[in-house]
């Protein structure tokens, strides 16, 4: 048996999904009587969840683990996640990492502790487990508890898709989703603890639906999904989080439209404004299709907003392509962006691709395109300011400052207030501040108070 009353932290790296992994390990580790303190404290097991979208994410790990052994020399660091599936003996190779589990031992990671806790600190060697992708074909469900605002559902995994960047379907495996059953109990028992808001989360959640071992039938789609979800009591707030443009159809839009549960909130990858370099990606639609998509939740939410992802210094993107995807993307109406700049990873097409820009390059178009994200998010803020909404208030104190989200997503701030925290106000937004946030008044009995 594993000895309990030992501390477990976690650190996660990427995205929310990496986030709801966590969080569900992480009570599988308090169920069996492990104390979860934070990453800052000293503990017996330190568990990274790895992300490998990024060069950048690859590098941080190393730094991680360091942070980890300063707070305790003789204590087990375990790796897990994207990176660990990919690359689990670079993992293991790092100095102070003890165990490393791929995508499908994660779950178990409790099971593998045994042995390892029994071995002295001065004779244990790092141990893999780490299996072929193609056996990760079952699904495990997941959800982040802990912001109290705020839970991250997991509804799918994997892909199938085959973008020749991205090393996703080889650490996640092939698209399999969760059932409807699981879901609407997970996002009950997210209701029961008093969270206001669940984002939807996957790898490619518009897929939602697929069988459980990738075949094509589908039990349920997406749409199916959503109406469902929009019938559990106690949320108040359902987020969509990143579905491809392909996947988002007319009639989730206009169910969305007209939800009083899901926000007019879509975050939607672009990747590039160019045709020629999204063939070049194997992207599955075109600019005409993505202008197509934004027209359309703009004609039933006027007042939406709308992130895009994008990729830049991409093999084969000129000055004049990328020009194509700066001006498509200034005449587009959208409200931020999230900008990648493109890394090499092992094992993709894009890898071995020639016309390779050069990474000054692409630092200074993906500084151009962060400037760009800047005035769209501030334009999108001023379109916005007169207008009441309803502010969902968040759990930290920010140098004095309360801040919250819309349910359109604009990000507001008020002085500290602890008795706002987790809770829905309606207010009318007022002026952008000097840091870029939105100040407001307060609607409370139709009486407005400044905040």
């Amino acid at each position: 048996m594993i000895e309990t009353n030992k501390n477990v932290a976690f650190y996660t790296l990427g995205c929310k999904l990496n986030f709801s992994e966590t969080s569900t390990i992480a009570r599988s580790f308090e169920n069996e009587g492990f104390n979860k303190v934070e990453f800052t404290e000293k503990a017996e097991i330190y568990v990274i969840n790895t992300c490998s979208v990024t060069e950048n994410a690859d590098k941080r790990f190393k730094t991680i683990v360091k942070q980890a052994q300063k707070l305790n020399e003789n204590a087990f660091v375990i790796a897990i996640g994207c990176y660990a599936q990919l690359k689990p003996e670079e993992l293991a190779d790092v100095e102070g990492v003890d165990l490393v589990l791929g995508a499908t031992e994660k779950f178990n990671i409790t099971s593998y502790l045994n042995e390892l806790l029994s071995q002295p600190a001065e004779t244990r060697t790092a141990q893999i487990h780490s299996c072929e992708i193609d056996e990760a074909d079952f699904y495990v469900g997941s959800y982040s508890i802990g912001d109290r605002t705020r839970a991250f559902l997991k509804v799918q995994d994997g892909c199938d898709y085959k973008c020749t960047y991205c090393t996703i379907p080889l650490a996640r495996g092939i698209s399999r989703s969760d059932t409807l059953e699981n879901v609407l109990k997970n996002a009950k028992e997210i209701s029961d603890q008093d969270i206001k808001e669940i984002v939807l989360t996957g790898v490619n959640i518009g897929d939602y639906g697929k069988g459980e071992f990738g075949n094509k039938k589908h039990e349920h789609t997406f749409l199916d999904l959503v109406k469902a979800l929009d019938e559990v009591e106690g949320i108040e707030r359902l987020r969509i989080s990143s579905i491809e443009p392909n996947l988002l159809k007319n009639e989730t839009i206009n169910f969305v439209a007209q939800s009083e549960t899901f926000v007019p909130h879509f975050h939607i990858p672009l990747q590039s404004g160019s045709n020629q370099l999204l063939g070049l990606m194997r992207r599955r639609y075109r600019r005409e299709l993505y202008v197509d998509r934004v027209t359309e939740i703009k004609k039933t939410m006027p007042n939406a907003c709308i992130g895009v992802d994008v990729i830049v210094g991409f093999p084969g993107e000129t000055d004049e392509l990328f020009l194509e995807t700066y001006n498509f993307l200034n005449d587009l109406d959208i409200s931020y962006l999230h900008v990648f700049t493109y890394s090499e990873r092992d094992d993709t097409i894009a890898a071995s691709m020639e016309e390779v820009v050069p990474l000054k390059v692409r630092k200074k178009r993906s500084k151009m395109l962060r400037g760009l994200s800047a005035k769209k998010r501030r334009a999108f803020y001023e379109s916005q300011l007169g207008k009441t909404f309803t502010v969902l208030f968040e759990g930290e104190n920010k140098e004095g400052y309360i801040h919250g989200f819309t349910e359109n997503y604009v990000k507001v701030k008020m002085p500290w207030n602890p008795e706002f925290v987790n809770t829905l106000h309606q207010v009318k937004l007022k002026e952008i501040d000097e840091d870029g946030l939105v100040r407001f008044n307060l609607v409370e009995s139709n009486s407005h108070i400044a905040v």
